[in-house]
């Protein structure tokens, strides 16, 4: 699986982006199809809260699935977007084992 993580308006740790990458792996346990994932992380509106944005969208080998979620940190964002991508990737499978 290809992997491109994108930040706007401020530059990632090397953390953040350990932490984006150890969840990007997690999402292959569900599924072999996962070609290539876009990660965009992006600062909404400085100095409020849930200001925090994460978008992940996945290229499956005949589908695609795509979340976007926001909150207080970024952390936090990716992991109610992986719980999204889950739920689709595990309803693709399904479909397309009938």
């Amino acid at each position: 699986m290809e992997l491109t993580i994108q930040s706007v308006n401020f530059d990632a740790t090397e953390q953040l982006q350990a932490f984006v990458e150890k969840k990007m792996k997690k999402l292959e346990r569900f599924s072999e199809d996962i070609i290539l994932s876009e990660v965009i992380l992006k600062v909404v509106k400085p100095e409020t809260a849930n200001n925090k944005e994460a978008a992940v969208k996945l290229n499956l080998r005949h589908s695609e699935a795509f979340a976007s979620k926001t909150a207080d940190t970024f952390e936090e964002a990716i992991d109610l977007c992986m719980m999204a991508l889950e739920k689709q990737i595990l309803k693709t499978k399904e479909k397309k084992e009938r």
